[in-house]
């Protein structure tokens, strides 16, 4: 007998997570050009982006257990529902002024952590959603929805800044939350409810994560190496926006964002059509070496052309180096333990981005002030370092026996 098939129920699901994707990115990009504007401070508009992305990091794992033991449909709508508050708040205070930026990062910071139980339970529904054979072409909607946030959101936040403010991308993103809310509760309303199962004890489920990504050296060492790679990639990520605005205005930051973003987009669809077969501990650190001797040219002149063209390049190399990553752990790593293994490897290999996040903005701000330059020119050169330092660490990478033995 033929399944039935709940794929209209994911589009809808997918809809809902796709607008919510861009309403985020609207005010991603808008709190960084306002908090830029307010404080000419790199650092401070890395402190925003380190309280928006901690609760994520730091929550992720326990959300994952959540959407394994309740209703991930209703953990959704209340994670979603519940985030809106830390954006109105932020909100309330412009309406009233200038929101400072302690106001700024209790509103993120809020937000953030009721988010924080959209990811897991929303991954999980798709797999509740469709029957094996649908789980590529949604893999491959679902990443749509994810790149959104890059492509779509920054060119539209450039033009609304060029003819309003902050205030309306905040409240646009806040609209979508609740229209988000309620496609989750068509797509639950029309779900029976899983009996509940039985769960393996917590600690229990954490040993065995913890033996099964410690017992081979290669992975060891593929996680320590991913870490380093995610600090060194956040510089150009939390950035990249303080140095366009140091001499162009936020649609044109928009306008570049969007252009480097989409070589994200290029190679997934050239690795979607033609596949990576063989080769990847080699292809990683090439594809990592390339990624940083482009972050060094991004950071080189106040030419936005040349600089789309790097940043283009460096985004174009990230797919490569996640396809070869994601081989290498899954293969290597028993197939009944890698629910909690990859919660255990996401959490360590994005260290990373909370040490770039805490220190990158902070560093540029130093070096700017020390070399009497502006603050653009300082954050670029914290950029180009940061690419030496990916470029060295995937060279060694390959010369390194027991990764390539993950082969």
């Amino acid at each position: 007998m033929k399944r039935k098939t709940n794929y209209g129920k994911f589009l809808l699901l997918w809809s809902g997570e796709l607008i919510s994707a861009i309403g985020g990115g609207l005010t991603a990009f808008g709190l960084g050009v306002y908090v830029f504007q307010k404080t000419g401070s790199a650092g401070s508009v890395a402190l925003v982006s380190l309280l928006a992305f901690l609760p994520t990091l730091l929550l992720g794992v326990p959300a994952g257990i959540l959407a394994d033991r309740y209703d991930r449909r209703l953990l959704m709508i209340v994670g979603d529902g519940l985030s809106a508050l830390g954006l109105v708040y932020v909100l309330v205070c412009m309406l009233k002024g200038e929101a400072a930026l302690y106001q700024i990062c209790i509103g993120v910071f809020v937000s953030s952590v009721f988010s924080s139980l959209l990811e897991p339970s929303y991954r999980a529904s798709v797999t509740d959603l469709l029957s094996k054979e649908e789980y590529s072409k949604a893999g491959g909607m679902v990443s749509v929805a994810g790149s959104a946030r890059y492509l779509v959101s920054p060119l539209i936040a450039g033009f609304l800044l060029a003819v309003s403010d902050i205030k309306l991308l905040l409240f646009i993103d806040i609209c979508t939350f609740f229209l988000t809310a309620i496609c989750t509760a068509v797509v639950r309303a029309g779900l029976e409810p899983k009996a509940p199962e039985k769960k393996t004890a917590l600690s229990e489920s954490f040993k065995e994560a913890w033996s099964a990504v410690t017992g081979k050296r290669g992975i060891v060492i593929l996680i320590l190496v991913s870490s380093l790679v995610t600090c060194f990639m956040g510089a150009i990520q939390i950035l990249s926006g303080p140095m366009i605005l140091d001499f162009a205005n936020s649609a044109v930051l928009g306008i570049a964002e969007a252009v480097c973003a989409s070589g994200m987009l290029v190679s997934s669809l050239l690795i979607g059509i033609r596949g990576l077969k063989k080769d990847f501990a080699r292809t990683l650190s090439l594809s990592l070496i390339l990624a940083g001797l482009a972050m060094v040219g991004f950071g080189l002149k106040e030419n936005i052309y040349l600089i789309c063209c790097f940043g283009f390049i460096f985004f174009f190399m990230l797919p490569f180096a996640n396809n070869c990553m994601d081989y290498l752990f899954r293969t290597n790593i028993d197939a009944d333990k890698q629910g909690t293994a990859w919660g255990l490897i996401g959490f360590l290999t994005q260290i990373g981005y909370v040490a770039s996040y805490g220190s990158a903005g902070f560093l540029a701000d130093k070096l700017a002030a020390l070399r009497q330059i502006d603050v653009g020119r300082g954050a670029a050169g914290v950029i180009a370092i940061s690419g030496l330092l990916l470029a060295s660490v995937a060279l060694a990478l390959y010369r390194l026996k027991d990764v390539r033995d993950l082969e």
